[in-house]
Order: C-alpha cells, then structure tokens, then sequence
C-alpha cells in the first residue's frame, strides 16, 4: 500500500501549493470570500459541480443504493441535481444582481440586522456538518488505502483541509476545483470501466440489475408524504446553501451565474449516473458487504491496479476536498463578514481576511470532533441539509422574491421553522419532520406579516 500513500501524499501537496500560490493574490474580504467577483463559465461551472459532488455522491449514495435500491438515491444524486437546477433556473440571476457577498446580507437587506445574526447562526451549523462529513470520508478513504486507522486517518485530513483551505480562499477553491472536477470524472470512468471489462462488459452487467431495484419511489416501504419528505430536505433544504450560493456571487455577470450553475447540475447527474450503477449493482458485485458505504472503495481496490488505484483515491480524495473547503469557507464567511465585521467596523481589509481565516481553522476543528464521533457520512449529510434550513428556506424565498412580511414575520419563521424539526426529528420522532417544519415556517411568516405591516405604516404615519 505503500505507492498509494506515496500517491495521495503527492496530490495532497500539488493541491497545498496551489492554495498557498493563490493566496498571494488576496488583498481584500471581497478577493477572499468572493474572488473578486470574476469568474467566468468554465471555472465557476466546473467549481459548482465539483462543490456538490462530494463524498456522500460517490461514497454515501452508492451505499444507500446498495441497501435500498434506487430509491436510495432520492436525495442524492436526484434530488441534489433538481435542486442545482432550481436554483440555476430561478435563484442564479436575481441573487447575482443584489451583489451581496454572502448571503446573509440578504437577510439584513430585507429584513434587519438582527435576522441577518439569527439566520447566520443557524446556516453556520448546516456548513460545518457538511464539512464533518467531507472528512469523515476523506479519513476513511486513507484509511482504507493505508495501515493507518480511521481516527488517524481522519485528523490527518482535517489538519490538512484546515490549512489548505484557511491559505487561499475561494479563488484557491475554485482553481483547484477546477482539476478536482476533471479528476473524479476520470477516476470513476476508469473505475466504472474495470468492474464491467471484469463482468463481462457494460451491457451485460447492466441488464442483470434487479428490475425490483430501479422504482425511484418505493411507495412499498414509505407513505406518499415520507417520499416528499426524503425529497424536500436535499432540494428545498439546499436551495440556499451557502457553499453553492458563494460560487453564483463570484460570478462576473448574471448570465454567467445562471448558465454555470446549470452546466454544474448537468454535470452533478450525468456523473452521479455512475455511482448509482454502481449502488445498484451492488448486491451482485459485492454480495454480504458489511459496510455498504465501503461498495466503492472494495470495487478499486479488487479490480483496480496499483496505479490506477492511486487515480482513483486521488479522484476521490478530489471529490472531498472541492466540498469540504467549501463547506469551511462557507461557515467562515458568514462569521466573519456578517458577525465579526459589523461589531469592528474600522477593521482593515487584512484584518477581515484574517478574521475568515481564523474562521476556517476554528470550524475546521469543530467539523474534526463531530467527525470522530459521527454514525456515518449519508447522516451527518441528511442532518446538514435539514438543521435550520425550513425557516431559512421560507425567510429567503420569500425575501428574495416578495415584499410580503418584515422582521417580525422572519424572526418567527425562523424560530419556528427550527424548533418544529428538532421536535419532530429528535422529541416526537416525526416521520415527516422537514416539510412539517416548512409549513409551520410559513404558517408562521404569514401570520406574523401584518404585525410587520403596522410597524411599517407606524414608522411611515405621523400619529394625530
């Protein structure tokens, strides 16, 4: 195993220098958090997709699909990809016109700076779960490559991605994004390629897949409502998601932001096609397999050689950086620039970078222990996309889309948007907390609304 530590040691520190070359370059908060708002189609396209496929499209999806046929793959990769066109189609060229440089100034825009706290208090927890999930697999992958065990393998790799992330900003992310993407595309074809030669080509192993495994909605195992749940929590969960949403921002025009984020989401499905043939022949590539979430990994290790295996956990190892750098950076971000700079408005610009880098090492820590303690990729990714994100959802839309409601109306949405999931999901045990939580959000908002109207009327009518 030796070559392969050799191997991903290598491509570690191809990828540290490039953060830390990139990081030269960064002189303001808007250069850092935002590349200076210049990117074109290619590198903000391929950084969208890179960015959304991460461990739990390649490792975690497989592996649900391995247990529940294709209806695993509910949110991920179908759910994720609609929900990367939704946001291409409706939310890329509004959001890109406010020139906001992140998305928690649309909350202090539209409603009040204490929203703008509260929303940022509950997107930030949603980033540093998704990142505990990006190195929670990138540990597992070098672990798996290595003698070395997971919890060894999985603090190698946050003290790896703290750094590298902490260098060079998003500028780095998106550059090195940019290989990432190329790598994991070519990793999986080349895996997807061996596994069939070695079954007796793609359409023979294909058609021997389990007619039973292909229903999309197993209406057999879960009610009408439980289906919308598993779908509304990666679409409407992500809609907003703040790793996503900092691409479209950095964008050189609104054109460009709505024409990336939809060649990100063709990309993110037709890619993501692979590890669901994969998942769904499972069951015949690897029957008994302990660990479903371990399909792929087994997969390149039996069928790949040496080297290959080395493209392949680099591809991989891709995969997780692009997310969980972004995932960071996201958290990092919203502290920083929504948080810490309104209380110390005289800071300088250095100052501010400095302030997000602190950011990113300080989450980065976090996402390490909630990493160690973790039950499993696919459920810290399920959590981050529904901890708070009802009320962010309902707030944002709403916000960025209506005149209707004020603060008051955001700070109930929010409020209750949170407190429904965490009841339904940790208290009473709800099967379908998540929608549950979305409709009382916005049972909430509406109700609240006209209390934001008389304030409205209030401020603007002399009282006689």
């Amino acid at each position: 195993m030796q070559p392969v530590l050799i191997g991903i040691l290598a491509y570690l520190v191809v990828q540290f220098a490039i953060g830390m070359l990139v990081s030269r370059r960064i002189a303001s908060e808007t250069d850092y958090l935002v590349a200076g708002r210049r990117l074109g189609l290619g590198l903000a396209g391929f950084s969208i997709f890179a960015t959304w496929f991460g461990a739990e499209t390649v490792v975690g999806a497989a592996g649900a699909i391995y247990s529940d046929g294709l209806s695993g793959g509910s949110a991920d990769p179908f759910g994720y990809g609609l929900c990367l066109l939704v946001v291409g189609v409706v939310i890329a060229a509004p959001l890109w016109r406010r020139k906001y440089t992140t998305l928690g100034d649309l909350f202090r825009e539209r409603y009040s700076p204490g929203v703008e706290r509260l929303a940022v208090l509950l997107m930030v927890p949603t980033s540093v779960l998704w990142a505990a999930a990006q190195i929670r697999a990138f540990g597992q992958v070098v672990s798996a490559s290595s003698d070395l065990t997971v919890p060894v393998s999985i603090t190698a790799a946050a003290v790896f991605v703290i750094g590298y992330t902490a260098a060079g900003g998003l500028l780095a992310d998106v550059i090195t994004d940019f290989v990432q993407s190329i790598g994991i595309v070519v990793g999986l074809a080349i895996l997807f390629v061996a596994v069939s030669s070695a079954h007796g080509g793609v359409a023979e192993l294909v058609t021997s897949i389990d007619a039973g495994r292909l229903a999309l909605f197993s209406t057999a195992e879960a009610t009408p409502l439980e289906i919308v749940e598993a779908w509304a929590v990666p679409i409407c969960g992500s809609l907003l998601a703040v790793e996503l949403l900092s691409r479209i921002l950095a964008c050189n025009s609104a054109a460009t932001a709505r024409n990336a984020t939809l060649l990100g989401a063709g990309l993110y499905l037709a890619v993501g096609l692979i590890p669901v043939t994969i998942g769904l022949l499972g069951p015949k590539l690897a029957p008994d397999l302990e660990e479903p979430e371990q399909l792929v990994a087994s997969l390149a290790l039996e069928h790949l050689s040496t080297l290959f295996y080395v493209l392949f956990t680099g591809a991989l190892i891709s995969a997780i950086l692009s997310t969980v750098d972004s995932c960071l950076l996201a958290a990092a971000s919203l502290v920083s620039h929504n948080l810490v700079v309104p209380l110390k408005p005289a800071l300088t610009e250095r100052q501010k970078v400095t302030a997000a880098r602190l950011g990113v090492a300080a989450f980065g820590v976090v996402a390490y222990v909630i990493a160690l303690y973790a039950g499993g990729i696919y459920e810290l990714v399920a959590t981050a996309s529904a901890f708070g994100s009802a009320g962010i959802f309902v707030v944002g839309m709403l916000g960025l889309f209506s005149r209707l409601g004020g603060a008051a109306s955001a700070y109930a949405a929010l409020v209750v948007g949170v407190a429904v999931w965490c009841v339904g999901e940790y208290w009473l045990e709800w099967p379908t907390p998540y929608i549950t939580a979305v409709a009382a959000a916005l049972g909430a908002y509406l109700l609240a609304a006209p209390l934001a109207r008389r304030q409205f009327l209030t401020r603007r009518l002399p009282l006689s």
